[in-house]
């Protein structure tokens, strides 16, 4: 069976292709850009007045795990009011802020995104983030692991271990975890607030006698080292702290010139200017990105409104607890490897700090040059809902209107940013880089984010509007591996994605020292805690793809 998509203007980053008005085929889940003499076409669809893309990847979103499932239990009002019925297709569903699993795939899928990336798995939790994540249909997962913080690695550190040591712990976790990368948070500071430590800065020495500086190092040096395509993800140490801007560039130059992702960098870009002691590093963030070519970054941009903050970093967390809107907080941590706070919040658009903030997260848009190496995201549900994409994307591609946005704000806040002088305007070809080609690129999925020859048929129809919030709002059709899944902004039928991961090779014999660790430590024995490929697929219930 073929389909045919014909007349649209193309937006395909990895092939340079930039508007062209062209004919797709989707034949046996795959694109083509002709067809043989044997393919029967049965569908075409006229799209004169449509752009197409290939399905949206959300390389930074909290959709699975336990900090999760806390957060929509502690918003159990957003829930209420935000209730979602069951239909011949789609499951019954709640929330708004941190939805359901169902639900949280079907408005992904309905703003044209096809695959999302849960950025903090905790190893010891990683089964239950697999199940919640199988559980949310429609789209394709992957997960990146948490290290940084667990005793093992730190202790492996503190003791002289090899390089080519911690490289085999670092990919047996990766395949006991069923992961595609390794998260690192706020780099041994969550293990420093155990021993009532409050502040751990890049270069400061931690209880086990290593500074985050050697844990990203050799964290980088690692995945570097064993192939793994996507960067160290690095959430960067004093996370919302004012002055916060020279941590996030130490943590830069600790990577060695290897590559490294930071992750939500807006919130890493405060500095102490002016009369509030808080003010926008933006500049210098951006421009430390433009100048080393081994950074690439998602923005974590905020929004105003209701939202609740999870994180792995309780740390942070638990210093931002009085600013909690509702007044309701949680700090715990599972089997001492890394951590997890959730505290709700509500950024107003009349706080001057809030309101830079939002300004910060643009600025860091508008002066990074190169569209590959930054992200769009919102760090969902922390700076804002996900769904909150398309009036992103307008506030990027629309001057006037991100200006008449800032306008109402902080008056201080206008004052002390220089958003108003930014003329660029994102272009279509700009977002598509942004949000398919780049994440695609970065994390190693050669069939996905492009509209090439073999690749999945995963791609998105906008018919083009005016008001470009409404065109990202609502595709006319998604396609999800050549199936039509969403007509006008709607799920017509309902598929489950695969789990991406990543298996490096490794000396087995790293379980050896595993096992008398999990024998003298853990509350689950090192068989138990390893999932396996079996498992995911009869048990957990997501076929897995290597990359």
């Amino acid at each position: 069976m073929a389909i045919k998509l014909s007349g649209a203007e193309i937006y395909d980053p990895a092939h340079k292709i930039n508007g062209e008005r062209k004919d797709l085929y989707i034949v046996d889940e795959k694109i083509k850009t002709n067809l043989s003499d044997k393919d029967k076409l049965e569908k075409t669809y006229e799209l004169d007045d449509c752009i197409i893309m290939a399905g949206a990847i959300d390389i930074h979103t909290h959709i699975g795990g336990g900090k999760v499932n806390i957060a929509r239990t502690m918003m159990i009002e957003d829930a209420h009011l935000h209730p979602y019925s069951s239909s011949e297709i789609c499951r019954a569903g709640n929330g708004h802020i941190v939805p359901s699993s169902f639900t949280t795939g079907y408005r992904y899928a309905e703003m044209g995104y096809t695959a999302c990336f849960e950025p903090a798995v905790l190893a010891v939790n990683a089964r239950q983030a697999h199940m919640e994540m199988a559980d949310t249909p429609m789209v394709d997962k992957g997960g990146y692991v948490l290290l940084g913080n667990d005793d093992f690695l730190l202790n492996m550190i503190h003791e002289g271990a090899t390089q080519s040591a911690i490289n085999d712990y670092v990919a047996w976790i990766l395949h006991a975890s069923q992961c595609i990368g390794i998260k690192v948070v706020n780099a041994g500071g969550i293990h420093a607030f155990k021993f009532n430590q409050r502040r751990l800065d890049v270069d400061e020495t931690g209880p086990t006698g290593s500074k985050p500086r050697d844990i990203i190092t050799k964290l980088s040096k690692a995945v570097h080292e064993l192939g793994i395509a996507h960067p160290l993800h690095v959430h960067a140490s004093n996370l919302g702290v004012p002055g916060n801007f020279e941590s996030t560039l130490a943590t830069i130059s600790a990577a060695d010139g290897l590559p490294i992702h930071i992750t939500h960098i807006q919130f890493h870009s405060y500095g102490t200017e002016g009369d509030h002691k808080f003010s926008s590093a933006a500049c210098a963030i951006a421009e430390a990105i433009n100048n080393n070519k081994n950074v690439t970054a998602d923005v974590g941009q905020i929004m105003f409104g209701q939202t609740i903050t999870t994180s792995g970093d309780t740390m942070m967390q638990y210093f931002g607890h009085d600013h909690a809107s509702p007044k309701k907080w949680t700090v715990m941590d599972i089997e001492c490897e890394a951590g997890c706070g959730v505290t709700p919040f509500k950024y107003r658009d009349k706080s001057f700090v809030n309101a830079l903030q939002w300004a910060i997260g643009l600025e860091i848009f508008l002066q990074v040059n190169d569209p590959w190496r930054v992200f769009l995201t919102t760090d969902h549900p922390n700076g804002a809902p996900f769904s909150s994409y398309p009036h992103l994307i307008k506030l990027l591609m629309d001057r006037s209107f991100r200006n008449d946005v800032f306008s109402i704000v902080n008056s201080d806040a206008q004052r002390v940013s220089n958003l108003k002088s930014m003329d660029r305007e994102y272009s279509l070809y700009e977002i598509a880089i942004m949000t398919r080609a780049a994440p695609a690129k970065i994390l190693g999925l050669k069939n996905h984010g492009h509209l090439g020859e073999g690749a999945n048929a995963n791609i998105t129809v906008y018919r083009k509007q005016d008001d470009i919030e409404q065109m990202f709002a609502k595709p006319a059709y998604v396609f999800k591996n050549g199936e039509l899944i969403v007509k006008d902004g709607e799920i017509v039928k309902t598929v489950q994605g695969v789990t991406h991961v990543t298996k490096p090779e490794y000396d087995q014999a790293i379980e050896k020292p595993l096992t008398k660790y999990f024998d003298d430590y853990q509350t689950i024995s090192l068989d138990n805690f390893k999932i396996s490929d079996d498992e995911m697929v009869e048990c957990i219930g997501s076929e897995i793809e290597i990359n």
